[in-house]
């Protein structure tokens, strides 16, 4: 992971580069959602089965339509907990759903 902007203005200004949009937001794997049928509207966002973040989603990484909401405060929970985790750390995901817990072995990386 690595930091994208120093503010939200150059943040905007970034994101609008279609040179960054490729570091910034992964455009290829939204190209290739979209070339499958997945096209979100203005209250949702195109997930993947494994989030983007680790090595291991790559070309048999499932799209889904997700409401973007609930997706970025999950986004944001997962980025928070493995942000001071150097790339190529193993991680142990633990899902929390409605006050269950769910613990997985998964041995993901932080990507590149």
């Amino acid at each position: 992971m690595s930091k994208v902007s120093e503010s939200i203005s150059e943040f905007r200004e970034l994101s609008a580069n279609p040179n960054r949009q490729e570091e910034g937001f992964l455009k290829k794997d939204e190209l290739a959602a979209a070339a499958q049928g997945f096209m979100p509207n203005a209250s949702q966002c195109v997930g993947f089965s494994t989030p983007l973040v680790f090595a291991e989603s790559g070309a048999e990484n499932k799209p889904y339509i997700v409401d973007i909401y609930e997706h970025l405060s999950f986004l944001g929970d997962l980025h928070r907990q493995i942000a001071d985790l150097p790339d190529g750390a193993k991680v142990k995901l633990v899902v929390k759903n409605r006050g269950v817990d769910q613990a997985g072995d998964s041995a993901l990386q932080v990507r590149n």
